[in-house]
C-alpha cells in the first residue's frame, strides 16, 4: 500500500514540474501610464520644435550683396537672388540654389550666401580676374578656366593663349612658367600657342618667335633662356624667329636676309 501511495505521489510531482516548465501563454503586461507620458513628452517637443521653426522662418524681405564690383552688376544679382527666394523663410529657403543661380552669372568667380536674422539674406561675390585670352574671343582666369568663350570686351594687355579643346589649363600653366624664366631676361611672352598636332610655339614682345615643336619642350626651353635669349635680346630687331627643334643647338632666322644661322650642323635637319 505504501509502495503505491508512494508511486502516485511521484506522477503528481512530475506532472506539476511540467506545468512549472511549460505554463500557459499570456498577454504581456503594459504599463498604460509609462506609454502615456512619453507620448505626451513626444508630442510635446514635437509641437515645440515647430512653433521655433515658424517663429525663426520669417518671410526674407532684405538682400544684402556685397563685393567689389567691376563687371558683375548688384542689381542684376539681386534679382537673381529673389527669384530664388519664392516667398521662402529664413529657414527654409535654400542657399545651395541660391549660389548656383548667382554663379551662373558671366564674370561671377566665387559666391556665398548666409542668413542674417531676423528676415535678411547676404550674398557675397569675387568676381574673375582676366588672365590671358583663349582663342579669338575667350578669356581664362589665372587656373586656366575658360570663364567666358565669346567676350565683348577683350583688355588688348593679356596674353594670348591657345590651343585645342580642353588643353587651356594646361597652356596656361606652361605660360605661367615661362613667362617667370623670361621676365629675368628681360624679355616678355605675349603669346603661346600649341597645335592640334602637340606642337608649341611662343612669341616674344620684341618680336621674334620661338618654336619648341613636339618633344622635350621644357628642355629646349631650357637651352633657348640660356643659350639663345642672348642673342635675341642684343639683336632682337634683326632676329625673325629661334628655332629651338634642333638636337643639338638651335637656329636663328634674321628679318633682313634669307639665310640661317644655326649654331649646328645645318645640313641637321630639326624634328617635326
Amino acid at each position: 500500500m505504501s509502495i503505491l501511495s508512494n508511486s502516485l505521489l511521484g506522477n503528481r510531482q512530475q506532472r506539476n514540474r511540467r506545468r512549472i516548465q511549460n505554463p500557459s501563454w499570456e498577454w504581456p503586461k503594459i504599463n498604460w501610464r509609462i506609454n502615456v507620458m512619453v507620448s505626451s513628452s513626444v508630442t510635446v517637443v514635437l509641437l515645440f520644435l515647430g512653433l521655433l521653426f515658424f517663429a525663426f522662418d520669417q518671410p526674407i524681405t532684405n538682400v544684402a550683396i556685397q563685393g567689389r564690383f567691376q563687371r558683375v552688376s548688384p542689381l542684376e544679382i539681386e534679382k537673381i537672388v529673389r527669384t530664388k527666394l519664392h516667398n521662402a523663410g529664413l529657414v527654409s529657403v535654400q542657399l545651395d540654389d541660391v549660389k548656383a543661380a548667382v554663379k551662373t552669372l558671366p564674370w561671377v568667380d566665387t559666391v556665398t550666401v548666409a542668413r542674417v536674422w531676423p528676415r535678411g539674406i547676404e550674398v557675397g561675390i569675387t568676381e574673375q580676374v582676366a588672365f590671358a585670352r583663349w582663342g579669338a574671343r575667350g578669356l581664362l582666369n589665372s587656373r586656366g578656366t575658360l570663364f567666358i568663350k565669346e567676350s565683348e570686351f577683350i583688355p588688348p594687355e593679356l596674353p594670348q593663349l591657345s590651343g585645342p579643346s580642353g588643353a587651356a589649363e594646361v597652356v596656361a600653366q606652361r605660360y605661367t612658367a615661362m613667362q617667370g624664366r623670361l621676365i629675368e631676361g628681360g624679355l616678355r611672352l605675349v603669346a603661346l600657342r600649341l597645335n592640334e598636332r602637340g606642337s608649341w610655339e611662343i612669341d616674344l614682345d620684341s618680336g621674334v618667335s620661338v618654336r619648341l615643336g613636339r618633344r622635350q619642350v621644357e628642355e629646349r626651353f631650357a637651352r633657348f633662356v640660356a643659350a639663345a635669349l642672348k642673342v635675341v635680346i642684343e639683336r632682337g630687331t634683326d632676329v625673325a624667329y629661334v628655332d629651338m627643334r634642333y638636337t643639338n643647338g638651335f637656329a636663328v632666322g634674321w628679318r633682313s636676309a634669307k639665310r640661317i644661322a644655326s649654331t649646328s650642323d645645318l645640313d641637321e635637319n630639326p624634328e617635326i
